[in-house]
């Protein structure tokens, strides 16, 4: 288990990439893949209105994009906003 820990205390996490090409498309790159939790990952030609939606490589519609990033978003369900005073039996 230590081994892992160890591993992964080694292991830096490279940023995403923004790759702008010679007719204008932008792509965002993270490990070779196509990733942006910001806004579309592919914008071909500079248009706003052929956008792709990419995280970790997989393709989403917008509705489903805009969904994933409100999940990853806010506070996990066991904790509360009013913290240990609300509910806690003292």
């Amino acid at each position: 288990m230590d081994v892992i820990f160890n591993y992964m205390e080694n292991k830096k996490f490279e940023p995403t990439k923004k790759l702008t090409k010679a007719d204008g498309t932008i792509a965002y790159v993270w490990e070779g893949k196509y990733h942006n939790w910001d806004g579309p990952a592919l914008i071909p030609q500079g248009e706003r209105k052929k956008r792709e939606y990419y995280l970790y490589g997989i393709k989403y519609t917008e509705k489903l994009f805009k969904e994933h990033c409100k999940q990853r978003e806010g506070l996990p369900w066991f904790k509360s906003s009013t913290g240990n005073a609300a509910g806690s039996r003292v």
